[in-house]
C-alpha cells in the first residue's frame, strides 16, 4: 500500500487484523509497517508510538458500539443493543479483550461516548450516574467474559479441530466418577451434538440486560 494511501483507519484495520492473526505483542510500528509495505516513518504521520497506535486500533473497533438517541426505542432495547455490538466486535476481534485491559480507555473518544451512551439510558432506567457506572462496568466484563469462556468451541481452538476437541471434551467428561459427578457426566452427552454457539450468546445477552432490568426504578 502506498504511503500516500494510508489513513488513520486503514493504518487502525491493518493492525487490528495482525492482532487478531498473532496476538497484541505483535503489533508495532514495525512490523505494521513491513505488513503494508511502507516505512515505520509514514504511520508515524497518523500514531506517533505504539500507545497511540493500540487506542487508536480501540477506538476504530469500538465505533458500532453506542446506543441511537435519534429513536424513540426503550432504554431496554437501546442498551440490549450496545450489548449485542459489544459482543459482535469481540467475536469478531480476538486481539479485543487484551486490548480493552491494556490500553488507557480513557483516552478512546469511541469508549468514553458509549459510556456516555449506556450512562443516560441507565439513567433512564432510574439508575444515579455512580450505579449507572458500576453498571456500565459489569456489562463490559460480561461480554469480554462472554466471549471469552464460550464452552461450545473456544476462541482459540481453530474451527477445523473443532469436532475433535468437542470428542476429546466429551470423552473428558463422561469418563468422570459417575457418582461423584452426576452432573458433570451429564453434561458431557452435550458435547455429542453439534454446538449452539448462537444460542449460548443470546442466552448470556438475556441474562446480562435481565440482571440490569430487575434492578431498574420507575422514574417519574
Amino acid at each position: 500500500m502506498a504511503a500516500e494511501r494510508l489513513s488513520r483507519v486503514t493504518v487502525a484495520e491493518a493492525a487490528l487484523r495482525l492482532g487478531d492473526d498473532e496476538g497484541l505483542d505483535a503489533v508495532t510500528i514495525r512490523r505494521l509497517a513491513t505488513e503494508l509495505g511502507v516505512t515505520p516513518m509514514a504511520l508515524y504521520w497518523h500514531f506517533k508510538n505504539k500507545d497511540e497506535l493500540l487506542i487508536g486500533i480501540l477506538d476504530h473497533a469500538l465505533s458500532t458500539v453506542r446506543a441511537d438517541r435519534s429513536v424513540g426505542d426503550p432504554w431496554q432495547k437501546q442498551l440490549r443493543a450496545m450489548i449485542e455490538a459489544l459482543v459482535d466486535v469481540c467475536r469478531r476481534h480476538p486481539v479485543l479483550p487484551d486490548l480493552l485491559h491494556s490500553v488507557d480507555k480513557n483516552q478512546v473518544t469511541s469508549f468514553t461516548r458509549a459510556t456516555e451512551d449506556a450512562l443516560a439510558l441507565l439513567a433512564e432506567a432510574g439508575f444515579d450516574v455512580q450505579e449507572g457506572f458500576w453498571i456500565g462496568s459489569y456489562l463490559l466484563h460480561g461480554a469480554i467474559g462472554l466471549v471469552d469462556a464460550q464452552p461450545e468451541l473456544p476462541v482459540n481452538v481453530p474451527a477445523a479441530e473443532g469436532r475433535e476437541w468437542r470428542r476429546q471434551r466429551r470423552l473428558e467428561l463422561e469418563c468422570l466418577p459417575v457418582d461423584r459427578f452426576p452432573m458433570m457426566v451429564r453434561f458431557g452427552a452435550t458435547y455429542a451434538g453439534e454446538p449452539e454457539v448462537e444460542r449460548y450468546y443470546a442466552f448470556g445477552i438475556e441474562l446480562l440486560i435481565n440482571g440490569v432490568e430487575a434492578s431498574a426504578r420507575p422514574t417519574s
